[in-house]
């Protein structure tokens, strides 16, 4: 059975921010043009992707989850974030909701960095200290999870 793989989980948490946002939005939370500050954080998550993705390409290493790495990236996008890639869709999604303004699309943005962090991170983690040892544990000393 194959695994549903982290862009899978972001485009369904757009889609529900869309939906909830206009089936379900409870409260208008920001006014047009206050909203537009959302662009912000959709744009530094697009910047920190391909600067990660780049990184990954780079190093001639997998950005495939599960797959063993070849190489340790740790500069970078990836010196101030260990998930660059999650933080940045993470980043899209909090953008999205807040261009949307109204309380319930921030729900996806949540649950999306729970399953991420559970289903991806913590197994991500464990697969990097097993295969780099040492310089992964050097690592995720000096670089937080998330930021």
């Amino acid at each position: 059975m194959k695994k549903t793989m982290p862009p899978t989980y972001f485009l369904g948490a757009i889609i529900l921010s869309v939906a909830l946002h206009f089936l379900l939005p409870v409260q208008q939370l920001l006014a047009f043009p206050w909203r537009l500050v959302g662009l912000l954080p959709l744009v530094a998550g697009i910047v920190l992707n391909l600067l990660a993705d780049q990184a990954f390409k780079t190093y001639d290493t997998t950005v495939k989850p599960f797959q063993k790495s070849s190489t340790l990236v740790t500069g970078g996008a990836f010196a101030i974030s260990r998930n660059p890639m999650y933080l940045g869709m993470t980043l899209i999604l909090f953008g999205i909701a807040f261009l949307l303004g109204s309380a319930t699309p921030f729900i996806p943005v949540l649950l999306f960095a729970l399953v991420i962090d559970r289903s991806f991170i913590v197994v991500e983690d464990r697969m990097l200290e097993d295969t780099f040892g040492a310089q992964f544990r050097e690592y995720r000393e000096r670089v937080r999870r998330w930021i």
